[in-house]
């Protein structure tokens, strides 16, 4: 099944086809939430709020956009929302470092030690961009910022980006 023929047979009333959309996205989404909140717990809680967000929101996703970039802004808003809570529940835990994977080279485990190090902010976009291969105008409406705005943000973020992976391969 494909995201359009599960959102079809969502609205038909098959309520159990929204499982396409979390199999296929619950992965993804995770590791996005993860590097904005920072936190195991509320990465998870974001996730799972989101998904019920689109699951409710069905009606207003316009089919001719990818799923997930229309599920992403709900995703955010929720990683946001789960930042700006005071304090954080007591199980929830700052992220652990990324642990050495044999089939990561050194210099993507690298990348990935400079990312965390930078502002949820700044990773996102950089993520964003260059992993996953957004375009700036999907990044203009999930962002909800003007094209120029990502550039500049984006061209802060690799700067800061370079300098991280320049001392930490020196």
């Amino acid at each position: 099944m494909d995201d359009a023929a599960a959102r079809r047979a969502c609205l038909a009333g098959n309520v159990d086809a929204f499982r396409h959309f979390v199999e296929r996205y619950q992965g993804r989404a995770l590791a996005h939430a993860r590097l904005l909140t920072r936190h195991e717990a509320d990465a998870a809680d974001a996730t799972q709020d989101a998904f019920v967000d689109a699951f409710r929101n069905l009606r207003t996703f316009d089919p001719d956009r990818h799923f997930y970039a229309w599920f992403y802004v709900l995703l955010r808003n929720r990683c946001f929302k789960q930042r700006s809570r005071r304090a954080t529940r007591s199980e929830s835990g700052i992220v652990p470092a990324r642990g050495v994977d044999p089939g990561v080279s050194e210099e993507q485990l690298d990348l990935w030690r400079a990312i965390d190090r930078l502002s949820p902010d700044d990773g996102e976009l950089v993520v964003l961009k260059h992993i996953e291969g957004w375009t700036y105008e999907e990044l203009s409406k999930a962002l909800d910022v003007p094209r120029g705005t990502v550039m500049s943000r984006l061209y802060m973020a690799r700067k800061r980006l370079m300098t991280l992976l320049s001392g930490e391969r020196s």
